[in-house]
């Protein structure tokens, strides 16, 4: 039924859906970094425009993504406490940010994920 409304998303869900069935590990933490800031930037942006049914849509893929990354940390060393730290205080802001929009804590959540996905990913 979405793809009657929007057929853009659907071939985006459908792109993606196919990256991720293809990818290797780091793909796919790379994948979760580029959704958090893309879902972020979407959130900001709809916010702005006062729309709330994409803003809120937007929220949940980061909310996903940062999942998705959190639960992916593993190991025991300062690298893997840090950056489950990290995730775990990001996903507070997005939630926060759910019930009382924080666009400028969204813009600095998004940029520290853009900083550590290029530290991570070797430059993206």
């Amino acid at each position: 039924m979405l793809a009657l409304r929007d057929p853009a998303q659907a071939y985006r869900r459908v792109d993606f859906e196919a990256r991720v069935s293809s990818a290797d590990q780091r793909e796919l933490v790379r994948m979760c970094y580029e959704r958090v800031i893309s879902s972020l930037g979407s959130a900001i942006h709809a916010h702005g425009k006062g729309d709330n049914g994409v803003k809120s849509q937007a929220l949940t893929r980061a909310l996903s993504a940062l999942t998705a990354l959190q639960v992916g940390v593993s190991g025991d060393d300062t690298m893997a406490g840090a950056l489950a730290q990290f995730y775990t205080a990001a996903r507070h802001a997005v939630l926060d940010s759910v019930l009382e929009f924080d666009a400028r804590t969204l813009r600095n959540v998004r940029q520290d994920i853009a900083d550590i996905s290029a530290h991570l990913m070797g430059g993206h």
